[in-house]
């Protein structure tokens, strides 16, 4: 991973934007406002540095999060604050749960949200690389922004300590709703997607 280059990032910049224009589009049609969407950021992190994108490793968020199955095996997350995901809540349900914990039907429409979001995302890149990228069941999970990456990352953790992660952030109005979606390649995923789309590995 410290080998690429700065064409690779750009690659990787490109299927992120191509990913998540798809997934805001998804989502701006779900609540029936406008998403913004900020450009992607390709970087090389820790998993403690993943954690500060969204508030922090004790921050508790909430997130969906799923295996990406196939040719390019990947963890993807979708974290929002708690805020946020009652405001998501609100607009999709019309409840309004004020600080009260989330039900069991919210959740479950939090997860297909997730899901609806995951899907649209990996669909465009299984059609911008010609590459099987399937999602995995979406759990979804409300705790400390720290111990949900860890234990979605412990197996590729064992590898390194790094990952790369293809970051984008979702905000409605006065971020309102607010997300970062999280692309995390395993390791061994990169030369497959590289090759893919032409891209020199060595």
């Amino acid at each position: 991973m410290k080998n690429f280059d700065d064409f690779q990032f750009d690659v990787l910049r490109e299927i992120g934007n191509i990913g998540a224009g798809n997934a805001a589009t998804a989502l701006s049609k779900l609540i029936q406002k406008e998403i913004d969407m900020k450009v992607p950021q390709v970087k090389i992190i820790s998993f403690d540095e993943i954690a500060d994108f969204v508030g922090g490793s004790e921050n508790i968020v909430c997130a969906v999060l799923l295996r990406v199955l196939g040719d390019v095996p990947a963890h993807m997350y979708f974290i929002i604050s708690l805020p946020s995901a009652k405001n998501l809540i609100k607009q999709l349900l019309g409840i309004d749960t004020g600080e009260e914990e989330f039900t069991e039907m919210e959740l479950s429409a939090l997860n297909e949200i997730g899901n609806i979001l995951a899907g649209s995302y990996l669909s465009s890149l299984a059609d911008f690389t010609n590459l099987n990228m399937q999602p995995s069941v979406p759990a979804v999970a409300i705790d400390m922004a720290g111990a949900i990456l860890s234990y979605g990352l412990a197996e590729i953790g064992h590898a390194g300590d790094f990952a790369l992660t293809i970051d984008t952030a979702f905000f409605e109005g006065n971020e309102e709703v607010e997300g970062h979606f999280f692309l995390i390649p395993d390791p061994d995923s990169l030369k497959q997607l590289f090759i893919a789309l032409g891209v020199p590995v060595e």
